[in-house]
């Protein structure tokens, strides 16, 4: 149970057990529950939807935004600030990227990130409540935690030490893959391909920026790749051709 814990606590900000300190192996195994964690969140935002009962969408789509955002801490919104930040910033320069992503504060572009990131958020679950969000409350989170070994399998780590090396090391690969997978093909045994595309985009899209300007991922970009996983799954899941 100790990696269950572990992802919790590291994904969420939901009270566990205390835990003896974790070794680099247990990181490792920890990441295999991440999209486990993401389920567990969208449950919650579901039974957080089921309550609100008749409320106008509109306050619903707000409560569900701000309820994602208590639930996980904001840790990966700071996470995409700092990407947008280093990005813009760090002028195609490796070092000064990563320097950026560093540094605590966030720039304009940082908080631009974050409020569209948001804003985009809350209209979708704002158009989704309407005719049910139940699904889409459950994969976008499921999904854009599924990121994560997706893209600790598919690319190096690009910042030596520090928590995130550790969990890249330890992964154990088939077991990942496998999870990648069987994450994927549940979305798709519900009918919800385009939620599957739009994660699949987000994979392709960040995974080459990463590669390209950094050699690799860090732990900035492992955030933002689970709020843009999640903001491209429910946008995907609310527009309706």
């Amino acid at each position: 149970m100790k990696p269950l814990f572990l992802a919790l606590q590291f994904l969420t900000r939901l009270p566990v057990p205390a835990q003896p300190a974790p070794e680099a192996r247990d990181w490792g195994r920890a990441v295999l529950f991440f999209p486990f964690a993401g389920l567990l969140l969208g449950a919650l935002l579901a039974g957080i939807q089921f309550l609100l009962g008749g409320t106008a969408p509109l306050l619903q789509g707000a409560l569900l935004t701000a309820a994602w955002v208590a639930l996980t801490g904001g840790l990966h919104l700071d996470g995409l600030a700092d990407c947008a930040d280093a990005w813009v910033g760090g002028h195609g320069d490796r070092q000064k990227t990563l320097a950026i992503m560093k540094d605590p504060a966030s720039g304009p572009m940082g908080v631009a990130a974050v409020v569209v990131a948001l804003l985009l958020k809350f209209a979708a679950l704002t158009s989704l409540v309407a005719s049910g969000a139940l699904c889409a409350l459950l994969l976008a989170p499921l999904l854009g935690r599924g990121l994560l070994p997706a893209l600790l399998l598919a690319a190096p780590y690009a910042r030596p030490g520090g928590l995130g090396e550790a969990m890249a090391q330890a992964l154990p690969r088939q077991a990942a893959a496998v999870l990648v997978l069987a994450v994927a093909a549940a979305a798709l045994a519900l009918g919800e391909w385009r939620a599957v595309l739009a994660g699949g985009a987000v994979f392709v899209l960040l995974r080459r920026a990463a590669l390209a300007r950094l050699g690799g991922v860090t732990g900035d970009v492992l955030g933002a790749a689970v709020e843009l996983g999640e903001m491209a799954v429910l946008v995907a899941l609310a527009v309706r051709p």
